[in-house]
């Protein structure tokens, strides 16, 4: 099925995708575990619905070498034991960064104190901006139904910045 409309074929939109872009890879090369990128980007885009990522982020992990139990759990982490205290501090944050519209109170003050716990400030950083990012990627790829099912792991390392 064809997305309802490609964002990359129109000029003004591939224009702003490639800021997009710039934005991401910033964030890739701020020192975060790649795995833990990956995790959160796949949590926020199964709470989003977004077909596409959770496909894209599922198969990039499988392909770096996650272990299926954790790939598999990541939905359910808080009844889980195969993630870090960092890694729960960090899927917290990406949950309630991701549910804003869902809770009076955005992200809580200890999930923050969590987060502050396991991570410096720059790698604080690059988390709030990959929340913000990966919602930004699943509200486009929903708003054009974008679906999941063809993406293939190392897709994103070839795009041209």
């Amino acid at each position: 099925m064809e997305p309802r409309f490609d964002l990359n074929a129109n000029t003004l939109g591939a224009k702003i995708g490639k800021r997009f872009a710039n934005t991401s890879l910033a964030i890739t090369q701020s020192g975060l575990p790649k795995s833990l990128m990956e995790l959160l980007e796949l949590r926020a885009s199964q709470i989003n619905g977004c077909g596409y990522c959770v496909d894209a982020h599922a198969k990039e992990l499988a392909a770096a070498g996650e272990p299926a139990v954790r790939v598999n759990l990541v939905a359910a982490w808080r009844e889980s034991t195969v993630f870090t205290d960092a890694e729960r501090a960090a899927l917290a944050l990406a949950e309630e960064g991701t549910r804003l519209a869902d809770a009076n109170h955005g992200v809580s003050d200890q999930t923050w104190a969590l987060v502050r716990k396991h991570y410096d400030d720059d790698q604080i950083a690059a988390l709030v901006y990959l929340v913000a990012m990966i919602n930004a990627a699943n509200r486009l790829l929903v708003i054009t139904e974008t679906k999941g099912g063809s993406y293939q792991p190392g897709t994103f390392d070839a795009v041209e910045v």
